[in-house]
């Protein structure tokens, strides 16, 4: 971990650095992926497969992509005991929090006596991307197609990079499966995004996408925004945990390296507290927990790049610095956690106390653990189950309404130089106006 006092010379011009959105704009990322969007978009599955060789190292044909219904059956029988209680209590607590989250159709009246709402429809065809890479993200399926299902999308599309072998991790099958996917496809990367955003002979194009993913897979939902619909743009994880001297050093550490854990190399952990001794004890208990974890070597990288002490003069500066990095994650582990985290405006999610690890948001606490990150938290929330809905309004006026509303539009119409405008409403209620034969 590197460590920044407010004390040091250069310390505001370095928080400045540290508060820096992540990079969604690399040149080089942009150019090779503008090429696989173009090449799927000329050649459809050709290119995909290609990609798929390429990138992923498996030689496929087309009808190689979709996943069998013996594959998922399989999945199914294989799912261990274990593996079909943490799916099930997951799916529970995601199912239930996404209902009381989904938008409802609304009627009232406006001043004038005329009948206005919103309907909202669940999206027909949706695309999900779940990431291969390091490990097989089960709770991203969950996290993701289970919104989908809540809110009634009759067709959710997935598409996963396979494994060396061809093949779909048969955990993630089964949790895909108890989530509501409806087709699942061997394909990856930005060549995936462009696939579910233009179609291609296999793979039928979709009228939103959601889900994490690589820079390549992100940079992609960037440039395919128009002619598909996205979520957000989560790029790697990060974790901000706000401590005072009352917290478990013990706990931060766990939690800090768990979030560094996930293989890229660009995730982003900070502690920020205005005590000395928490630091200390902090970084005495990474470097005792750190030999005992399988992916230690993944954790070190993360740490060494963006991984922060930071000690400030006052909480208060503290909740100030984590309004200004805007995190992913912010634990807060103080004396008052939930007074403090009312200050707290720009977290994708917030956990409180020594008790609310960040692991429990990814796997099984309910709401979705796709977040913003990048200082994105400043302007966008997580991935809720009401972004699989499309919302439309609904205006119905009586000829009383109108007449109580004709003279205002008689002059925006005239304001704006648009007489039809004017002309079509007033035409309701005017016989002088209509058109004689």
């Amino acid at each position: 971990m590197n460590l920044l006092r407010h004390t040091d010379a250069g310390y505001t011009t370095q928080l400045r650095v540290l508060a820096a959105t992540s990079s969604l704009f690399d040149p080089t990322i942009e150019k090779r992926t503008r090429e696989i969007i173009d090449a799927i978009r000329s050649r459809g599955d050709e290119s995909l497969l290609e990609y798929t060789e390429r990138f992923d190292g498996v030689v496929l044909t087309a009808d190689q992509l979709p996943v069998t219904r013996s594959e998922f059956f399989n999945a199914s029988l294989t799912a261990s005991e274990e593996l079909r209680r943490a799916v099930t209590l997951s799916h529970r607590n995601i199912s239930a929090f996404s209902k009381r989250s989904l938008r409802k159709n609304w009627e009232g009246t406006n001043r004038q006596g005329a009948k206005v709402g919103e309907k909202f429809y669940p999206f027909q065809r949706v695309g999900i991307y779940i990431p291969g890479g390091t490990a097989p993200l089960v709770s991203t399926a969950l996290m993701t197609v289970t919104l989908a299902s809540v809110a009634g999308c009759q067709e959710i599309v997935v598409c996963t990079p396979p494994g060396k072998d061809g093949l779909i991790n048969s955990a993630l099958l089964f949790a895909l499966t108890t989530a509501g996917a409806t087709e699942v496809y061997r394909a990856g990367g930005a060549q995936a995004m462009a696939a579910l955003a233009l179609g291609t002979a296999t793979i039928k194009r979709v009228q939103k996408i959601y889900g994490p993913g690589n820079a390549y897979v992100v940079a992609a939902k960037r440039l395919l925004f128009g002619a598909v619909a996205v979520d957000l743009l989560p790029g790697p994880s990060e974790l901000l945990v706000l401590a005072d001297e009352t917290a478990n050093p013990a706990f931060i550490a766990a939690d800090l390296l768990a979030q560094a854990e996930h293989g890229s190399g660009h995730e982003r952990v900070w502690l920020v507290t205005p005590s000395k001794k928490i630091i200390t004890a902090v970084e005495k208990q990474i470097k005792l927990q750190l030999p005992l974890l399988s992916r230690s070597h993944f954790i070190e990288k993360a740490l060494a790049n963006n991984g922060w002490s930071i000690l400030v003069k006052t909480l208060n500066d503290g909740v100030a610095l984590a309004n200004l990095l805007a995190p992913e994650h912010c634990e807060i582990m103080t004396a008052q956690p939930r007074k403090v985290s009312e200050k707290i405006r720009t977290a994708g999610a917030i956990f409180l106390g020594n008790y609310s690890p960040t692991a429990l948001g990814d796997y099984v606490a309910g709401p979705s653990h796709e977040l913003p990150t990048g200082g994105a938290g400043n302007s966008f929330g997580g991935l809720t189950v009401d972004q699989f809905q499309r919302r439309t309004s609904v205006v119905e006026y009586s000829v009383a309404a109108l007449k109580k509303s004709l003279a205002a539009v008689s002059t925006f119409a005239q304001v704006e130089g648009l007489d039809a405008h004017g002309r079509s409403a007033a035409i309701r209620v005017d016989r002088n106006l209509k058109v004689k034969r």
